[in-house]
């Protein structure tokens, strides 16, 4: 087992490891064995303040350093991950169930994540802007914002804390991380560890290991940070943009997904299985861009309902370090109900299950469900498990409207011949992001990534990480003389 759980049980404040003080216990748990990896005490609304003033008095001389010393810090940062990626490896699988593959998976983006912020920290450009009035000079800068605060999920913890993270700091904003509590160590206090190590200055990086049973909105209110990044459901997402809105600071939201994979007519079917059994069982079907929806056209949809059913029977659902495990344990015993409650709400509603997975614990075997009725409210709504929901439709137009009867808009995929005629129906469908002939589940440093509707507000990667994390300040400069009315 990893000693990051030893060693990083902690709080992370002002570049000293310190435990919390408040009256309770975080117990992180391997979600398959339920074996206790760690105990962190977690910070109080105290503890969530100094770590806001720590980055508030550390970003000013960072944000003066140079970029290309900033850059140095993320070089080394990717370094270190490379040296110890079978270790948070183990990590990954040992906290949040995840399955070798997953693992490999989460570290390739988040090494990819890192690349894309040594190139961002020289990124921000200025302008000089004409002026209607004679003599005068006007300039706009792009500065970081300050401090950020960054809320990160459970399911791609490493990955999502980083990708705010690093992007934030490398624009040369201070920032306070709170780890989802079903992952404190990989989505936390491994990044700061990784962080530490790679030279960044005590004091900008801030890791707070809490619960809002313990600081309320503490986090989103206080007065320090000036954005929030928040990744997780559209149900917390809405009462951050809320409070955020309240305290005049910016959100980024990056929320749920109903997504569809689509099979149109002329589609090559055997691929399109591939991509749509990746698409929905991926991490357990524990990702926001995950398949909920596989609707096919009814010209192939027995043929696709044959091999889609054969494909699933083969996913190994069992022990995450087994490398031929497909399936591992939902993150935790709530979710493994949630799960089994969708599958049997469904068959109440008439759906028949054409794979009906069985649950032991924490781990959910597949099921698919075909049948459901057109007005039922699990097909508009995340299901964060692998459950697979096949739709057959007549035709593009009926897809179209299936595809946009949500109220999410994240991302999806169409499988056809025709290109063109896959990226025109990509057009029609109310989402941030769409495939054409691929899986639903992507993800590149330099493409903007984010949702409409109910999926999120503003994007980030690339140059929308400027958008993100920085702000734009005006300074004019008179070389003349200004003429005044009185």
């Amino acid at each position: 087992m990893s000693s990051y759980f030893t060693d990083l049980a902690q709080q992370y404040i002002d570049g000293e490891w310190r435990p919390g003080t408040g009256s309770w216990d975080i117990i992180d748990f391997n979600p398959y064995d339920n074996e206790k990896l760690a105990s962190v005490t977690i910070a109080t609304a105290d503890e969530v303040d100094a770590a806001y003033r720590a980055a508030e008095r550390a970003q000013k001389q960072w944000a003066a350093t140079n970029p290309y010393a900033r850059r140095a810090v993320f070089e080394k940062a990717l370094r270190l991950v490379e040296e110890r990626e079978e270790e948070i490896s183990e990590a990954i699988v040992a906290e949040l169930g995840g399955t070798r593959l997953k693992a490999a998976f989460e570290l390739h983006l988040a090494k990819e994540f890192l690349r894309e912020a040594v190139h961002l920290a020289l990124r921000p450009e200025g302008r000089i802007i004409p002026s209607p009035v004679d003599g005068k000079e006007n300039r706009v800068y792009r500065v970081p914002v300050g401090v950020v605060g960054v809320i990160s999920p459970f399911n791609f913890p490493f990955l999502l804390s980083l990708k705010s993270v690093a992007p934030a700091l490398a624009l040369g904003n201070g920032v306070v991380l709170k780890p989802h509590q079903n992952t404190p160590i990989v989505g936390g206090t491994l990044v700061a560890k990784l962080f530490e190590d790679a030279g960044l200055p005590g004091g900008l990086l801030n890791v707070v290991v809490t619960d809002i049973a313990e600081i309320g909105d503490a986090f989103i209110e206080h007065p320090v940070p000036k954005v929030i990044s928040f990744t997780g459901s559209d149900k917390v997402g809405r009462h951050v943009a809320t409070v955020c809105a309240a305290h005049f600071k910016r959100s980024v939201l990056e929320l749920g997904g109903n997504n569809a994979l689509v099979v149109l007519d002329d589609a090559d079917v055997d691929y399109a299985v591939d991509a749509a059994v990746f698409s929905r069982y991926v991490h357990q079907g524990q990702v926001c861009m995950a398949a909920n929806r596989v609707l096919v056209d009814r010209a192939v949809a027995e043929e696709f309902t044959e091999k889609f059913v054969a494909k699933v029977r083969t996913l190994k659902t069992g022990d995450p370090r087994d490398p031929s495990t497909v399936i591992g344990p939902v993150i935790n015993s709530s979710q493994a109900d949630a799960v089994s409650g969708v599958v049997e709400q469904a068959l109440a509603e008439g759906a028949t299950a054409l794979v009906h997975g069985t649950v032991t614990d924490n781990l959910v075997e597949p099921s698919v469900l075909t049948g459901l009725p057109a007005d039922s409210a699990l097909l508009r709504q995340e299901v964060f498990g692998p459950v697979a929901f096949l739709v057959p439709f007549d035709g593009e137009e009926e897809a179209v409207r299936l595809v946009n009867d949500t109220p999410y808009g994240l991302s999806g995929a169409v499988h056809t011949a025709d290109v063109e005629r896959g990226v025109n129906f990509a057009k029609r469908i109310d989402t941030g992001m769409f495939h054409v002939n691929d899986g639903t589940v992507h993800d590149e440093p330099i493409v903007p990534f984010g949702g409409e509707k109910h999926s999120g507000v503003g994007r980030l990667n690339g140059d929308t990480m400027l958008d993100a994390f920085t702000t734009q300040k005006w300074i004019s400069v008179q070389h003349g003389r200004s003429g005044f009315p009185f």
